[in-house]
C-alpha cells in the first residue's frame, strides 16, 4: 500500500452566508423564501469545534428517527415509501445470493478506465448499505448478514487504491461503506469484524481522501462527504473537523450567490486569482447567478454529484448535533433549484447560461436536501419539488446515491 501521510487539520473557517433572493426574478432558480422561511446566518464558528462531543449512531447520512419512520410507513403499505422499497428490495444491490467481490488493489483510470475492480467495489458497497436498510426495516437477519458478509469480504482484502480516478473512487465507495456499517454496528450489533473494518477505512480510505482536491468541485466534496462519514463511523473528531474545515472552504466556490460579488469565491490553493482564470475553471460561464455551479456548464450530471455531497454532509451534520443548514441552506436550496428548472426542460435555455445549451442528467439527487429545505423548514422549492416528485421512486446512480425517496421522502425526523 502507498504511504499518503495524513497532513495536519488546518483551521479553516468563513463567514456565514446571508440568505437572500436574486434581484432579478426571471432567471431566479426558486420563487424568495419568505424571510421567516430562510435559513438564518449561522455565526462564524472555528472548524475545530464542529464534532459533537459524543457522536450519534447511526449517525451518517440518516439517523435512528428517519429509520423508525419508514419503517412505520413501509409496514403501513403507505407511499411513496413502499414503492421505494420495493424498488431497492427488487434490485441487484439487494440479491441475498450476491457474492463479494474484493480486490487488493483496485485500479481506476478516467471514466474508470481502466476499471480493475472498480465498479465491483462501488457496487458491493452500495448492496452493504442496502441489506442494511432492508434489515432495518424487515429486521430479516439474513440482509444484515449479507451487509457483513460484504464488508468483511474487503476490509480482508483491499489495500489500496491506484491510477488517476483512485481518489474519486475511493471517495464514492468510502461515502456508502460507513452508511451500511453504522446500522450494522450500532443497531444490528453482532459484527466481530467492525475493528477490521474500521481500520481499513483509517489506512486504506482516509490517506487517499484526507488532503482534499484540486480538481472539478465534485471531487472534492465526495471527498469531504466520506472523510465526515467515516469520521462518524470512527468516532474520531480530528477526521471529523477535517471535513467541515475543507466543506467550508469548498462550498462557498462551487456553489454561486450573488451575495458573493461579482465573481465566485474560489479555493485559495487552485489560485484562480484573475477572471479569466475563474471563467475557464467555471466551464467558460461568464454571467453569474444565484445556484449557478461550477460544473453546471459541463454537465449536469457531474453538477448532480457535487449537490448530492452538499446535501449528505449537511444531512449528517445535523444528525450530528451541529447544524450546518444555517450557514448553507441558501446556497444548497438555491443549486437544488437552478439545476431543477433547466433539468425540467419547460423553457428554452437562454444564450447567457451555457451558450444557450446544457447537458441534461441530474440523477436521483435531489430527495434529502428538499426534504431538509422544504418538509422540514417549510421553504417553497417550487421547481425541485416537481422535479423530485416526478422522478420518485429515486433508486441508485451505481456510484455513491441510493434510495433517497425511501430514506428522506417527507421524512420530518
Amino acid at each position: 500500500m502507498r504511504k499518503k501521510a495524513l497532513i495536519p487539520l488546518v483551521a479553516a473557517a468563513c463567514a456565514a452566508v446571508i440568505a437572500g433572493a436574486l434581484s432579478n426574478p426571471a432567471i431566479a432558480a426558486e420563487q424568495p423564501a419568505a424571510a421567516a422561511q430562510r435559513p438564518a446566518a449561522a455565526a462564524q464558528r472555528p472548524a475545530a469545534v464542529n464534532a459533537p462531543a459524543a457522536f450519534a449512531h447511526p449517525g451518517v447520512g440518516v439517523s435512528r428517527a428517519q429509520l423508525d419512520f419508514v419503517r412505520t410507513k413501509v409496514q403501513a403499505g403507505a407511499q411513496p415509501w413502499t414503492n421505494a422499497y420495493n424498488q431497492a428490495k427488487s434490485s441487484n444491490y439487494a440479491s441475498l445470493s450476491r457474492t463479494p467481490t474484493p480486490r487488493a488493489v483496485v485500479e481506476c483510470g478516467p471514466y474508470s478506465n481502466p476499471n480493475y475492480g472498480c465498479t465491483n467495489e462501488r457496487e458491493d458497497a452500495i448492496a452493504a448499505y442496502t441489506d442494511a436498510l432492508i434489515w432495518y426495516y424487515t429486521r430479516d437477519d439474513r440482509y444484515a448478514q449479507k451487509a457483513i458478509q460484504l464488508m468483511d469480504a474487503w476490509s480482508n482484502t483491499i489495500t489500496d487504491h491506484t491510477n488517476s480516478n483512485a481518489p474519486l473512487q475511493t471517495a464514492w465507495t468510502g461515502s456508502s461503506w460507513p452508511k451500511a456499517a453504522e446500522i450494522i454496528k450500532h443497531i444490528y450489533g453482532n459484527w466481530p469484524n467492525a475493528g477490521r473494518f474500521a481500520t481499513m477505512l483509517r489506512n486504506v480510505y482516509l490517506p487517499e481522501i484526507i488532503n482534499g482536491s484540486n480538481s472539478n468541485g465534485n471531487w472534492e466534496l465526495s471527498m469531504i462527504e466520506a472523510i465526515q462519514g467515516i469520521g462518524v463511523f470512527l468516532d474520531d473528531p480530528t477526521v471529523y473537523d477535517k471535513a467541515i474545515s475543507l466543506f467550508r472552504v469548498r462550498v462557498p466556490a462551487y456553489v454561486y450567490l450573488s451575495s458573493d460579488g461579482a465573481l465566485p469565491k474560489t479555493k485559495p490553493s487552485q489560485n484562480l486569482d484573475t477572471r479569466d482564470k475563474i471563467i475557464a475553471y467555471w466551464q467558460g460561464q461568464s454571467t453569474f447567478v444565484d445556484g449557478l455551479t461550477q460544473e453546471t456548464c459541463r454537465d449536469f450530471t457531474h453538477t448532480g454529484y457535487g449537490i448530492s455531497s452538499i446535501s449528505h454532509v449537511l444531512e449528517t451534520s445535523r444528525i450530528q448535533g451541529i447544524d450546518l443548514y444555517p450557514e448553507f441552506g441558501e446556497r444548497l436550496r438555491q443549486a437544488l433549484g437552478f439545476q431543477s428548472r433547466w433539468e425540467r426542460n419547460l423553457e428554452p435555455v437562454p444564450s447567457w447560461l451555457c451558450g444557450g445549451s446544457v447537458n441534461r442528467g441530474l440523477g436521483p439527487i435531489t430527495e434529502v436536501g428538499f426534504n431538509a429545505l422544504h418538509t422540514r423548514l417549510g421553504i417553497a422549492m417550487t421547481n425541485t419539488q416537481a422535479l423530485t416528485e416526478s422522478k420518485r421512486p429515486a433508486g441508485s446512480n451505481n456510484l455513491f446515491v441510493a434510495w433517497e425517496t425511501l430514506t428522506h421522502a417527507e421524512n420530518p425526523s
